[in-house]
């Protein structure tokens, strides 16, 4: 039973390892440009183990957008239903979103040029992700809009345009030096004037029937 977790745990280590190397080597390039061969000699190992981990390059890149995503979508939902800054659903949500491009930029810079980008099963999970949030985001909204009589659409309206204004808010972001802290303050401190302009539409719009 020790053999064989050990061995789990030394297939678990070299996959994540890949998906590491790949995300370093995609810091100013495109997934397209990167070869298989160049992911596995940067991770210590042969070409053909490369398999035993993933199908091809496309794959590990899907699977670079669901872990890229995913605890993203995990902390800003927590940070909508009032778990982070005690109940401030706006601010909780651009805090959270400033930490994790600080903290993870080269993943964000992968997500923000692959969605355009020549990978299409890449391009299409970014999509599921985005339409994900959107979704989740509508969710959120049905239930503060209760008393309005919201239609679908425009929750989905709404909810794509506070994301819209996030996506906008993580592209300044990536830009940023280091250097000048202020300048990232400035880029939340707008994002967060823009939901908070967003959300105030919202108290005064009527669903039309």
């Amino acid at each position: 039973m020790t053999e064989v977790k050990s061995r789990a745990e030394r297939k678990e280590h070299t996959r994540q390892k890949l998906l590491d190397v790949t995300l370093k080597l995609i810091g100013q390039r495109s997934l397209a440009s990167i070869s298989l061969r160049e992911v596995a000699r940067d991770a210590g190992i042969v070409p053909t183990a490369f398999y035993r981990h993933f199908e091809s390059m496309d794959a590990l890149g899907v699977e670079l957008v669901d872990e890229s995503m995913r605890p993203l979508r995990q902390m800003i939902r927590d940070a909508r239903r009032g778990v982070a800054s005690h109940g401030d659903i706006i601010k909780g949500t651009v805090e959270v979103l400033g930490i994790q491009v600080r903290q993870n930029p080269d993943q964000f810079r992968f997500l923000s040029r692959e969605r355009y980008g020549g990978v299409r099963s890449v391009r299409r999970a970014i999509e599921t992700e985005l339409r994900l949030f959107t979704s989740e985001l509508s969710v959120d909204l049905a239930r503060l809009t209760a008393g309005f009589d919201w239609t679908s659409d425009d929750l989905e309206m709404t909810a794509d345009l506070m994301v819209a204004a996030m996506l906008a808010s993580v592209m300044d972001l990536l830009e940023v030096d280091a250097r000048h802290p202020g300048d990232e303050r400035a880029i939340l401190e707008r994002s967060e004037k823009q939901l908070r302009l967003i959300a105030l539409g919202m108290a005064g719009w009527r669903s039309k029937p």
